[in-house]
């Protein structure tokens, strides 16, 4: 079993926190079923970003950016859904 080195385990321990920041965002966004607070041009570029960078990083290997683009790809799909699509709230 390999064993993290501390610089290996700094990037785990930002990559983590990077990934669920976009969390609350997103889980209001569920909770209340639109996004009417957040900006059509931040999800927009965010996404873009996310995207671009996590294509840039793939062949690198370096799992934490690997994660962390790919979660936050994924949190901000639930945003941008529920901005496209907002729903009723109960």
């Amino acid at each position: 079993m390999q064993h993290l080195t501390l610089f290996e385990l700094i990037g785990w321990i930002g990559a983590i926190c990077l990934a669920v920041c976009c969390l609350p965002q997103a889980w209001l966004s569920f909770k209340q079923k639109h996004s009417n607070g957040v900006s059509n041009w931040l999800i927009i570029l965010w996404g873009l970003g996310e995207v671009l960078t996590l294509i840039y990083v793939w062949p690198t290997g370096q799992m934490p950016l690997i994660y962390n683009y790919a979660a936050n790809i994924v949190l901000l799909a639930v945003i941008a859904y529920y901005k496209i699509f907002p729903g009723e709230s109960k």
